[in-house]
């Protein structure tokens, strides 16, 4: 599969929180998350792995109950079903992968 960005279209998550699905397959989904400063994603859980990259902005995780600060360049894999969440300090665009791919994240 080849996607071309301009063709994804992005979705409201939560508020200030928008996600646009760049490809997937059928173990793996590539999204990308873009989220306002002061934007929240509230702690969760979901069965998939989650391999992340800050491509810019500041956020800071709750992740399995500490606090780590990501600054562009940080990365990450998050197994599944391990409890986090995340806060935007500033804007920023995150890359990630999730494994098995999430259904609600495929194009509608």
């Amino acid at each position: 599969m080849f996607n071309r960005y301009a063709g994804a279209d992005p979705r409201e998550l939560l508020p200030g929180v928008s996600l646009r699905t760049l490809a997937h397959g059928e173990r793996t989904l590539l999204a990308e998350v873009r989220m306002v400063r002061g934007a929240v994603i509230p702690e969760h859980r979901h069965p998939q792995e989650q391999t992340g990259y800050l491509v810019s902005g500041r956020l800071e995780f709750s992740i399995d109950g500490a606090k780590l600060v990501a600054e562009p360049g940080s990365s990450w894999s998050l197994p599944a079903d391990l409890p986090h969440g995340a806060s935007a300090l500033e804007d920023s665009i995150v890359v990630e992968v999730f494994s098995p791919a999430r259904e609600d994240y495929l194009p509608r």
